[in-house]
């Protein structure tokens, strides 16, 4: 399975701002955006030249870094979305939320993306009694996600529902029981994710 290696905290500079890539850190000093807030590299303090290409470059680069993806499924994503009856941007957006590692995320069943790819992966969550190990699934109306019951992590699920204060109104979670179920397709203003998802599909249709 390909992955995004490089420092998260790198990331979160090159965009400047947080995008929550490592859980409760990004909540503490310790934040590399708190530590230095401009680019990394050794440029990253000069003047950058803006034109309206660097615009949309950094918006599909920040995207991606946010629901943590590469290149590749980014396009496959934008092609299925554009292909889809409404507007493509919004479209892509529920296409990127509705992943399962990302909806682990929202129910506050992991601190971070990266976390929750990790815990998909090695088989701790059931989704309508079946086990999923791809981080990628995507969810839909009334879908049951459920801890395995004899999971090895559910201390570590347990202390990332601390970090949680609300729940998307597409979503209903049970923090105690561990269980939560997809009540329907989120609507954009639901979305939380720091992106305007215009300036991708402009960047696309060149």
């Amino acid at each position: 399975m390909a992955r995004d290696t490089s420092p998260q905290c790198k990331q979160c500079r090159r965009e400047g701002q947080k995008l929550f890539l490592k859980g409760q850190r990004c909540f503490t000093d310790k934040c590399g955006v708190e530590r230095r807030s401009y680019p990394p590299g050794e440029h990253g303090r000069g003047r950058m030249r803006q034109s309206e290409y660097r615009q949309q470059l950094r918006e599909k680069q920040k995207t991606r870094r946010y629901y943590q993806i590469l290149e590749k499924q980014f396009r496959s994503y934008y092609a299925k979305a554009s292909r889809q009856p409404g507007v493509t941007g919004e479209n892509l957006l529920r296409l990127l939320e509705s992943r399962l590692d990302n909806v682990l995320v929202r129910l506050g069943f992991a601190a971070s993306r990266r976390q929750a790819r990790q815990l998909v992966r090695h088989g701790h969550w059931m989704v309508n009694g079946r086990r999923v190990n791809i981080p990628s699934y995507q969810v839909r109306p009334d879908d049951v996600i459920t801890i395995k019951s004899d999971s090895a992590a559910t201390n570590t699920v347990r202390a990332a529902t601390e970090l949680t204060a609300t729940v998307p109104a597409w979503l209903q979670a049970d923090h105690d029981a561990l269980t939560a179920k997809v009540l329907r397709i989120p609507e954009r203003s639901e979305i939380s994710a720091p992106v305007q998802e215009q300036l991708i599909v402009e960047l696309y249709s060149k």
